[in-house]
């Protein structure tokens, strides 16, 4: 096994194998390219060096390495042309018996010595190997589209990989520039199951009424810290990509309620509305831009009522200070006079239920969501019950608004947005770490470089607290009686004894 300088084969042109081809050649490997369709390989080689010529352009490569990447890499004469490589990537449709037919074939043509890597996103490479005379070379190289920019690549061991396998695409991903981590063969492997959360769980708060796509989009974005809020990023990637991701994984760990897709999003790639690409998503897109509608106004309240705080809320004294900063009537009695404005900040529980356990007039109450502080955020998020009037809800829009920052209304649910997400996030990233996919710290760097979450999930949950968020997922799983808020025990006993969820034992 030669994968210090290898002749690497690339079966499959399109985005991922071209990607794939590029940085290969740019690392000083002779690529070879086939396809089952003869003229999308020179249409692939053109592209190469179009982008190349590119790179050229902006003074990234010289000519001397772009001449020189252009001649590593050829065209392959059929499959047996292959049979000088020491490493062949796979990067053909996501089909299990194709994937498998064509590691077949490969294995009669390449020397014993040679590996086989293949770029499946959520397909088994256990099941891609199996039936094959040497299934210990054969290994995950999961890349990320577009491929020169995420420079991060999972290296997926199957039940029988040789790890001197693993070992030397590691090495060979970093020659290339890339980052490797390391996981075990499981469903989505790390980043497509440690993003299942994000865009499930905002799909299940559209489903519920809670908000809007662009609603839960600005909060998400202003007030949890991500670089696209979740119905943003499905329409950059397109519905019959992402769909049918969520259903595999799902499937895969046999209908686990963490992992639940959502009827909306089948719905639409049912309906040919998949995001950018079709101009229509979960936005529509004029001149390539996205079509978003308008925030609602703050509204014009001649006189504000006085404000109660609930002796329960959360962050309640840099609440306390909040209201007095945006010039409140503070009430500090034991329970709200008649007139009062009622503010609940509930970990995990919905306005509703805070109102009816402490007793509060539902019609005067509102919640706020105080899982981040208000100094780290870009907008507040406030939240009625069914019996919220229409005054009170006025009165706390137009108060928590009143220094310019951004207040997004919504109707109840049990976590607000942010709350939902961030936990669910967190708690899906423990349980990857709880059955030993990963190690904590290929984890966060799987993430940070694969998903751009502002931070890792678990310095995600350490931020904001395992106690809080452990509080969040007890309380949602009483609220909606659903398994999929379940802490995962790495969450739980982290939590219970203060360690931070980073923590590998020894």
């Amino acid at each position: 096994m030669n994968l210090n300088d290898p002749t690497v084969g690339v079966v499959g042109t399109g985005a991922m194998g071209r990607g794939i081809a590029q940085i290969a050649a740019q690392a000083g490997s002779t690529v070879l390219l086939h396809d089952a369709q003869p003229a999308a390989v020179e249409k692939a080689r053109t592209e190469i060096c179009a982008q190349w010529d590119r790179l050229l352009e902006k003074g990234r490569m010289d000519e001397a390495a772009v001449q020189a990447c252009k001649q590593r890499l050829k065209p392959a004469d059929g499959l047996q042309g292959l049979a000088s490589c020491d490493l062949v990537i796979e990067a053909i449709v996501e089909k299990l018996e194709a994937k498998k037919s064509l590691f077949a074939q490969l294995e009669e043509i390449l020397r014993p010595d040679a590996v086989l890597a293949t770029n499946t996103s959520s397909l088994s490479v256990t099941a891609i190997a199996a039936g094959l005379k040497a299934p210990q070379r054969v290994a995950g190289y999961h890349f990320f589209n577009p491929v020169p920019l995420m420079k991060v690549v999972e290296v997926i061991a199957g039940l029988k990989t040789d790890p001197a396998v693993c070992e030397g695409l590691s090495a060979f991903a970093r020659k290339m520039g890339h980052t490797p981590v390391q996981a075990q063969d499981t469903p989505g492997f790390i980043v497509n199951h440690a993003g299942r959360g994000y865009g499930t769980e905002a799909l299940r708060l559209v489903g519920e009424g809670v908000a809007d796509f662009a609603t839960v989009d600005r909060i998400l974005r202003d007030q949890a810290g991500f670089k696209l809020g979740p119905f943003e990023l499905m329409d950059l990637t397109a519905l019959d990509v992402s769909h049918p991701v969520m259903e595999s994984i799902y499937h895969q760990y046999y209908e686990e309620a963490r992992y639940r897709p959502s009827v909306i999003t089948a719905q639409r790639l049912a309906g040919g509305v998949l995001g950018r690409k079709t101009a229509d998503g979960f936005y529509r897109y004029e001149g390539g831009k996205a079509v978003v509608p308008a925030e609602p106004p703050v509204p014009q309240v001649a006189e504000l009522p006085p404000v109660w705080v609930s002796t329960r809320a959360a962050r309640r004294a840099e609440l306390y200070q909040l209201l007095k900063d945006l010039g409140a009537k503070i009430e500090t009695g034991q329970s709200p006079s008649l007139h009062a404005l009622t503010v609940v900040a509930p970990l995990g529980f919905d306005v509703t239920t805070v109102a009816v356990v402490e007793r509060l007039d539902p019609a005067r109450t509102v919640g706020i969501d105080m899982l981040i502080d208000d100094a780290a955020t870009k907008r507040r998020v406030l939240a009625t019950n069914p019996a919220t009037r229409e005054d009170m809800r006025d009165a706390a829009h137009a108060l928590f608004a009143r220094d310019g920052k951004p207040v997004s209304v919504i109707r109840d649910s049990g976590g607000f947005v942010t709350q939902r997400v961030v936990a669910t996030i967190v708690n899906i990233a423990a349980d990857i770490c709880q059955q030993r996919i990963c190690s904590p710290k290929d984890l966060e760097l799987a993430v940070t470089l694969g998903l751009g979450y502002p931070l890792g999930p678990l310095a995600m949950g350490d931020r904001w607290g395992p106690s809080n968020i452990l509080e969040v997922l007890f309380n949602m799983q009483t609220v909606y009686g659903d398994p999929r808020y379940r802490p995962s025990p790495w969450l739980r006993r982290r939590g219970a004894i203060g360690l931070s969820l980073l923590h590998e034992e020894p």
